[in-house]
């Protein structure tokens, strides 16, 4: 948990090494849980679960790491972290309203593995792969069988970004691209920063939340030796989340100078309180991460029992600046399919 009198501003001195010893993620990765019988067994969670659990897992798999696994408590099926990965009975709905694709992602598709919605910024599905299946994903069905897995196969992207000379910024995201190794998202990043007019390159990705030892110094090095400005976006919904291994792998990223910004999504029985958000604005404010977004559930099939009225979210809102300093307290919006921007829900 994090020292809430610790100050993060690093010295200009203090070496890479400072990083968390991350020494293989991918051995991480591989021990994560797939099957929903050994989750319930290893929560002590009551045999009703495995059932409902196993059916929804045969629509969207199961994929739990074993870090963000410990951050749990056995034996409560009402555990904010366990809510947002243990699959239910209720994904198995379809009630009107809720769609495959409820941020026009296919519409917004300029070329394989390219999806350019708003001025001056494109984004790149970089990998299909997570390390961890979120069970509100916007894209759990998206068709990431048909993007680019090979370095060729991204030049049809490349060649759109380069021909577009208002495009300032790339969005690397999945999937999460940090399931790439440092190779292969050392050759992409590389071919974006050979494009003239793209100056920033900003990730999304959940790792250094459910899989902190992703954050190696080697990455670190890579992102902020690339000839571009480093943005990351996390993405953590619980105070749960930013402890022990995800805190100090987040301080390792900002204190080597990279921008961090994080996004949440409001989610019925996970943040849907004041309390919650607003430890979760502080702990991310103690490691040096901004709170930047505070999302109104995309309208994805299979997630619709997650949903919370935008009345509540407004009050929370309203909470949260009564509460907090106001750079700590994030913007409220909703991504709208076929708009120019996030709209601000106020």
């Amino acid at each position: 948990m994090p020292d809430r009198g610790e100050t993060f501003a690093p010295p200009e001195s203090e070496p890479l090494a400072a990083a968390p010893v991350a020494s293989n993620w991918r051995r991480s990765l591989a021990r994560a849980i797939r099957d929903p019988d050994v989750l319930v067994g290893q929560l002590c969670l009551g045999d009703e679960h495995r059932q409902p659990a196993r059916r929804a897992a045969e629509l969207f798999p199961l994929l739990v790491p074993e870090s963000y696994l410990k951050r749990m408590r056995p034996g409560d099926p009402r555990d904010p972290l366990l809510r947002q990965v243990l699959p239910l009975g209720d994904e198995l709905q379809a009630p009107p309203g809720f769609s495959d694709d409820p941020v026009g992602d296919s519409a917004a598709r300029r070329a394989p593995g390219l999806i350019h919605k708003y001025s001056g910024r494109a984004l790149l599905i970089a990998t299909g792969s997570c390390a961890v299946h979120c069970r509100y994903c916007f894209r759990r069905e998206y068709p990431y069988g048909e993007e680019p897995r090979r370095m060729d196969d991204w030049r049809p992207a490349l060649t759109e970004i380069a021909s577009d000379a208002t495009l300032h910024e790339i969005i690397l995201s999945g999937g999460d691209p940090l399931m790439l190794t440092d190779e292969r998202l050392g050759a992409l990043i590389g071919e974006i920063a050979r494009i003239p007019h793209v100056r920033r390159l900003r990730i999304h990705t959940r790792l250094p939340i459910v899989l902190p030892d992703r954050l190696t110094p080697e990455l670190i090095s890579l992102l902020r030796d690339s000839g571009l400005t480093p943005v990351v976006v996390v993405h953590a919904n619980h105070p749960h989340e930013i402890a022990g291994d995800c805190a100090a792998a987040l301080r390792s990223l900002v204190r080597c100078g990279v921008t961090t910004l994080n996004q949440t999504v409001l989610l019925r029985g996970v943040n849907d309180r004041a309390d919650p958000l607003a430890e979760l604005c502080e702990r991310l404010i103690d490691v040096g991460v901004i709170p930047y977004y505070l999302h109104q559930l995309d309208r994805v099939r299979g997630a619709a029992h997650f949903e919370v009225p935008e009345a509540t979210g407004l009050k929370l809102i309203e909470a949260l600046r009564r509460r907090l300093p106001g750079y700590a307290v994030p913007k409220y919006v909703r991504e709208t399919a076929g708009e120019a921007a996030k709209t601000p829900l106020l």
